[in-house]
């Protein structure tokens, strides 16, 4: 047995690694930069976890979401793992202080974009000998960096000295030009690569044509009532996440609704309750899923159509990760995509918040007070505060708001067209990836032909894929050679 083949199964009780793995863990430990691609599912935190355990210093784990961070902190800690420890809000000052007094003692260290980014945080990594930097969730970094989270796009500048450790970026959804954002932001030097597949087998793309917004309704009652979950409904309103969760406990159906304007222990809870069958349904905005490691989920409903083909990709790829059937729904109605056009832009600054930002700047005013004056929202201004800083002058921000603007509306089209033409769905979700396509399952998509019946048809539970199969029948079950 192979050094690293001892640390799998010693670690993490594995006998074998899954495809991928060990090709990005030795690249790693190489002192490699690498970029992986690897479907939800299928392993991508053992390739930065491994190496914490062949190489001598701390894993730095760049992550998105506070669940996110928590939940694979607390998978650490089932593991035995005890030098593991998480920098975000859930820890008061005192605590805080504490850990950036003794931050060389942990192995993980799992930090937001916007904590790393802070001066106490800088201070107490620079006495830390860091082996690896791993940056999840990697297509973040162009999905948000851009818009709502600019902190992403300053952490290639924060490790850019030639002695900083590897840097490996981990995601399961990636066109070619986000990758090569990634390459770019994270300052990368001749990055290793490992490009999976994106399709996955067995979920099938329905597409369900209604003539009026309130027939979704009527759908949502009479399918969720009628098909076995777990499932996950997808809606853009915190409002309406409310009135379809009340609709569907109104039908005697275990459903729960969940947003970001939720207290965070409601969250959690939420979440807990839908990962231990407490809860058969999830009525949600965008804000659930990332992180959320359930095997089962049978069915991923979008009450609307989602922002981008990356969006969509990574929201339906929470079904089915138990190698079994799944489906993955959008209802839709005319003109649907207008309205998800206007949530899309509307965080961005207008000319005129732009012209008054300068204004405020010339008259040496905090431009935080733009707030109190209610003339731009908080999103808006940290967008604007980015791109003033980087840019400079009014013309500039004016120009590059535009040119995101002109991407965003872009890349809303390219998912429509895919979901509203006559052409296959999964085909042409793999072209817009870039990859081939090399065989359809049975049940492919609402224009190749389905079988609902079949694919809901109540299957055996599974609670964890070890349990029932081996890794390689799952993985071939979900991505066939």
């Amino acid at each position: 047995m192979g050094r690293l083949e001892q640390i799998l199964n010693d670690q993490f009780g594995y006998s074998s690694f899954r495809a991928g793995q060990k090709e990005v863990i030795e690249a790693v430990i190489k002192g490699q930069d690498v970029v992986t691609l690897l479907p939800t599912g299928s392993g991508k935190s053992l390739c930065y976890q491994l190496p914490a355990y062949a190489l001598a210093g701390s894993v730095l784990i760049i992550s998105p979401l506070l669940s996110l961070m928590q939940d694979q902190v607390e998978q650490l800690k089932l593991l035995g793992e005890k030098r593991v420890i998480a920098i975000n809000s859930f820890l008061n000052w005192q605590d805080k202080k504490l850990a950036f007094a003794n931050l060389s003692a942990y192995r993980f260290i799992f930090v937001s974009p916007e904590m790393l980014t802070t001066e106490n945080f800088q201070h107490a990594i620079a006495d830390v000998n860091l082996a690896l930097i791993a940056v999840d969730e990697a297509h973040c970094i162009s999905q948000w960096g851009f818009d709502f989270r600019p902190q992403y796009l300053k952490i290639g500048q924060l490790f850019n000295n030639a002695s900083r450790p590897p840097i490996i970026a981990l995601t399961a959804t990636a066109t070619t030009e986000v990758i090569d954002d990634i390459k770019k932001y994270l300052s990368m030097m001749e990055p290793f690569e490992w490009i999976a597949p994106v399709d996955r087998k067995n979920i099938a793309y329905q597409l369900v044509k209604l003539a009026h917004s309130a027939e979704k309704i009527t759908w949502l009652e009479n399918n969720v009532q009628n098909d076995n979950g777990p499932g996950i409904i997808y809606t853009q309103s915190r409002k309406r996440t409310i009135e379809f969760a009340n609709l569907l406990l109104g039908k005697g159906i275990r459903a729960a609704a969940y947003h970001a304007g939720m207290e965070q222990e409601d969250r959690q809870l939420i979440q807990h309750q839908f990962l231990h069958d407490e809860i058969q349904w999830i009525v949600a905005t965008n804000a659930f899923g990332m992180g959320v490691h359930k095997a089962d989920i049978r069915q991923v409903i979008h009450d609307h159509i989602p922002s981008a083909v990356a969006n969509y990709m990574q929201e339906v790829g929470r079904a089915g990760r138990d190698g079994q059937q799944a489906l993955a729904t959008v209802l839709y109605c005319e003109h649907d995509e207008q309205y998800t056009q206007n949530i899309v832009l509307m965080d961005y600054p207008t000319p005129f918040q732009i012209e008054q930002y300068a204004v405020f700047q010339a008259a040496n005013r905090p431009v935080n007070e733009m707030l109190d004056e209610q003339l731009i929202r908080e999103t808006t201004l940290r967008i604007l505060m980015y791109w003033m800083e980087e840019l400079k002058t009014t013309q500039a921000v004016i120009h590059q708001i535009d040119a995101l603007m002109t991407n965003k509306v872009a890349e809303l089209g390219h998912l429509v067209t895919i979901l509203i033409n006559n052409g296959c769905i999964r085909q042409q979700l793999s072209d817009y990836f870039g990859q081939q396509l090399t065989e359809k399952p049975e049940n492919c998509c609402s224009i190749c032909g389905l079988q609902q019946d079949i694919i809901m048809k109540k299957q055996q539970k599974t609670t964890y894929f070890e349990e029932t199969m081996s890794w390689e029948q799952r993985m071939h079950d979900i991505f066939p050679m």
